[in-house]
């Protein structure tokens, strides 16, 4: 039996199941602004809080969604030295496919904390490797709808 299979089997229990709820996270206004100028979005709904304060419907800056999103490996704490082999023993490498689908549902203000759950939706061998779905919501600390909603992809390999 080859280790992709071995592991999908001992994966399949867990298949629509939350497998992990991260730590909170803090969105101050020198994360957003860093996250501005690496990605030259500057709009000021994201960078001027005086102007935001003043015309954005929610009374502050926010967060980039895409600063929500390349959060993700640091909400999941999937980018620990451990985490491939807690997670997928007798793997070495893993890599992100992709997205299937990606929301943004409410908006992160500055000040927000926020977190992420993971759900493992499926897993599938491939010849050489694993694919594996996860659902991802993060969600905003006392807020009614979660910030991003994204089902990833990611690849492991032997």
């Amino acid at each position: 039996m080859s280790v992709q299979t071995t592991l999908l089997e001992q994966l399949r229990p867990q298949f629509g199941s939350e497998i992990a709820v991260g730590d909170w996270l803090t969105i101050d206004q020198s994360r957003i602004d860093a996250f501005a100028a690496a990605t030259g979005d500057t709009q000021w709904i994201h960078i001027d809080p005086l102007r935001a304060a003043k015309e954005s419907p929610y009374g502050t800056t926010v967060a980039h969604g895409f600063l929500t999103l390349s959060l993700l490996p640091f909400l999941t704490a999937s980018n620990t030295p451990d985490y491939l082999q807690r997670h997928f023993p007798g793997m070495r490498l893993r890599v992100n496919y992709g997205l299937n689908k990606l929301r943004f549902p409410a908006p992160v203000k500055c000040g927000d904390r926020v977190r992420a759950r993971t759900t493992l939706k499926e897993a599938t061998a491939l010849d050489q490797g694993l694919e594996a779905i996860y659902l991802f919501t993060v969600d905003i600390d006392g807020g009614s709808k979660p910030a991003l909603i994204a089902e990833q992809v990611v690849r492991v390999y032997p």
